[in-house]
């Protein structure tokens, strides 16, 4: 079983940057796909990226496209969300998620049924 655990949230203004780390310990997860999605209150949890095992292939919510990147180290079974140019409608909870299911699969994953292992989460708020 692994265990993930999210960091690096917090309050910023709107503008700000902010790095999201997503650390496994169990088991390594650098042979599978890697998400992050987030949770607003009320409303349901979300993609916001994805990234394969290898980091060849990512994926970006439209929302997010341009201000955000994911990238992993797999040396250090972990991976990590940029965020630049934060919005007050970043807001949100967000949790890291991984694919232990299939390894060394070239696809990333958007759909929250496609994961089976996720963090607690790390909250993150935008102030306008």
């Amino acid at each position: 079983q692994v265990q993930l655990v999210e960091s690096g949230g917090g309050l910023v203004q709107a503008g700000d940057s902010l790095r999201l780390s997503c650390t496994a310990s169990g088991r390594t997860v650098s042979s599978y796909a890697m998400g992050w999605f987030r949770q607003a209150p009320g409303k349901e949890r979300v993609i916001v990226s994805a990234i394969s095992w290898s980091g060849g292939r990512t994926y970006y919510v439209d929302s997010v496209r341009g201000r955000f990147t994911i990238s992993r180290d797999n040396a250090k079974n972990t991976v990590y969300l940029h965020m630049n140019s934060l919005k007050p409608e970043d807001t949100a909870v967000y949790y890291c998620a991984a694919n232990t299911i299939v390894g060394y699969s070239r696809n990333y994953y958007t759909r929250v049924v496609d994961y089976d292992s996720w963090g607690q989460g790390t909250q993150v708020t935008v102030s306008s």
